[in-house]
């Protein structure tokens, strides 16, 4: 029966040969009772640690309440959850989706919208980078800079460019094409780890300033803590026009958001987008629950202090591990670039030492541990990366 339901599924993941059925903290259990130091984090989802007690309590109560209603009503937590994101970043208001997906495809509509209603242009026309990645609907996977995703899927929608990634001649092109809009990551993570360079982000932003260009910033896998600041974009002193979030925001419960300053939000009329499900009474109670362990403890200062001793502490494996070619990311989005297959390593590390880690490329093994993990939890992985590479 069991054999059956899994070929129930389509088979869209190459899924790893386990099965989870427990998390707690920095922990996951398979149904054969093994337990395994999760440094994925849902894939930098659960950032908080699986199952984390003011998020399970705060869901717990509001299962007792109300699980749904449409958005044709307020919804208390949501409007707070809005509030608080507004309070700390650099938006105005927020528009309630469900996957980080759904968030970029937000961004894209309303950079349309904006295009026609503002900047009075006929075709609306985006830029986005070479290795990015934004999302597998048609839109998103068509705002990805890579081939590999976009196989299979043509044609694709119409109005996006590619620029090089960290290039100054895309800054040129830039000022060139003056698109109604720019999307990227600050880290591009599926596309290997890369961290925008600080000068040329720096250029970038006074450009689309002087332009009138949207500057959106695709925090889905970088936002709520994951690189030491609440928003990645924090790091390189800039104000984006849009920022959309999703992955750590809800603890593992799906939502997504897009933040918006008020001269980009007010193209938003009703009836222009919606969602059935978007910010609903359980997803934004898990989303509030979680962004307030966030503005109201020392969760950020405690992951600063995590991220500085693994870095540390991978810097001196480095030094003498042929198999490590380079560390690069920020704060617990972190990066090792590998001589040979990213996955072998991957494979070892669960079969061999029951640690959960994933790729971001061929060559790259990528790091994401809760960022409440504990200094033992993190002695316990770099004990085991002392093993991995030779």
């Amino acid at each position: 029966m069991y054999k059956q339901a899994v070929q129930s599924v389509m088979h869209t993941y190459g899924r790893f040969p386990i099965t989870l059925v427990e998390g707690k903290g920095s922990n996951v259990w398979d149904d054969k009772g093994t337990k395994y130091l999760d440094f994925t984090s849902g894939i930098a989802t659960c950032n908080l640690g699986h199952v984390p007690d003011e998020v399970k309590t705060a869901v717990a109560e509001q299962v007792e309440k109300l699980w749904h209603c449409s958005n044709l009503y307020h919804i208390p937590n949501q409007e707070k959850l809005a509030q608080t994101l507004t309070e700390n970043s650099v938006g105005d208001q927020v528009f309630f989706c469900n996957s980080g997906a759904e968030a970029n495809e937000a961004a894209i509509k309303i950079a349309k919208k904006y295009g026609h209603d503002v900047r009075n242009q006929a075709n609306p026309h985006i830029i986005t980078f070479k290795n990015s990645f934004h999302g597998r609907t048609m839109a998103t996977l068509s705002a990805t800079g890579q081939e590999k995703i976009q196989n299979g899927f043509t044609p694709l929608t119409p109005g996006f460019s590619y620029l090089p990634f960290n290039d100054d001649a895309s800054l040129d092109a830039l000022i060139a094409q003056k698109p109604t809009a720019v999307l990227l990551e600050l880290i591009q993570g599926e596309g290997g780890v890369i961290p925008a360079d600080a000068t040329w982000m720096h250029k970038m932003a006074e450009i689309c300033k002087e332009l009138d260009i949207l500057l959106m910033i695709d925090e889905i896998q970088t936002g709520i803590g994951r690189t030491g600041t609440l928003f990645a974009y924090e790091h390189y002193d800039i104000e984006p026009d849009v920022i959309t979030l999703a992955k750590g925001l809800g603890s593992g419960f799906p939502i997504g958001a897009m933040i918006a300053k008020e001269h980009v939000a007010k193209v938003f009329s009703p009836g222009t987008h919606g969602s059935t499900f978007g910010g609903n009474p359980l997803a934004a109670t898990a989303g509030l629950a979680t962004i307030s362990q966030f503005v109201e403890s020392d969760i950020l200062e405690q992951s600063n202090q995590l991220a500085a001793f693994i870095w540390s502490e991978l810097q001196k494996l480095s030094s003498n591990k042929q198999a490590i070619k380079s560390i690069r990311g920020k704060g617990l989005l972190i990066g090792i670039e590998v001589d040979g297959n990213a996955m072998e390593y991957v494979n070892k590390a669960r079969e061999e030492h029951q640690l959960l880690i994933v790729v971001a490329g061929p060559n790259i093994v990528r790091i994401l541990p809760p960022l409440t993990a504990s200094k033992t939890e993190a002695e316990q992985f770099i004990a085991i990366i002392d093993q991995l590479f030779v």
